[in-house]
């Protein structure tokens, strides 16, 4: 049951589309530019820097605030907490990513995921992020990064689990392992159009108008 309970209220939590919202109050539905998704990284590229900060902000804190929830309610499980935040984190993203009051049409997670390492692991976090930042600025790949940032969450979440710094009981580490997975799966997998464009060579560079 808590497990379902975290799901839910993640999902809930991660149908609060900041991009989509954040665009129909400029006039205009973000789903109709760009790519297609209503995640940061197409508003960045459709309706700019400011724009795209807005909702990459959104985006991760709709996932801190549900993962805070999480932890007040089940602040007296230490043994299966970063296991119930694992649950909360995917409800999160599937709502980002599936929101079904869109024709499940949303984000591909990067920037909920982003929150959802914020409210895990700082050393996880900041390794996420200096390789994002390393890897966009030599490659002006956003995509690239984003994908190997998913690598690293499901390296270093995994890390640190079986080192016993999250306190989780041994009987529950497997079930860890297996949530960290399919969210660092699901991230790399909603890059799969990216992935194809970027083994041939077209694949959009930051600041670079998008290709038709």
């Amino acid at each position: 049951m808590e497990r379902v309970i975290c799901l839910a209220i993640g999902y809930v939590f991660g149908l609060f589309q900041t991009g989509y919202l954040y665009s129909k109050s400029r006039h205009m539905d973000i789903r109709n530019y760009g790519s297609g998704n209503s995640g940061s990284t197409n508003v960045l590229r459709v309706m700019g820097k400011k724009a795209g900060l807005i909702v990459f902000l959104g985006d991760a804190g709709k996932m801190i605030a549900a993962c805070l929830i999480t932890r007040l309610l089940f602040s007296g499980r230490p043994d299966m907490l970063y296991v119930y935040l694992l649950y909360t984190g995917l409800g999160v993203i599937l709502g980002h990513n599936y929101p079904c009051y869109m024709q499940f049409k949303g984000g591909k997670g990067i920037a909920a995921s982003a929150g959802l390492l914020a409210s895990l692991d700082w050393r996880v976090m900041l390794v996420c992020l200096a390789v994002f930042v390393i890897t966009v600025a030599v490659t002006r790949y956003v995509s690239l990064g984003s994908i190997l940032v998913m690598v690293c969450f499901m390296a270093g979440m995994s890390f640190f689990a079986y080192r016993g710094d999250f306190g989780i009981g041994a009987e529950h580490l497997p079930e860890f392992y297996v949530l960290a997975l399919i969210i660092g799966f699901m991230g790399i997998w909603r890059h799969h159009a990216n992935i194809k464009r970027l083994l041939n060579g077209t694949e959009n560079k930051l600041g670079s108008k998008k290709k038709e």
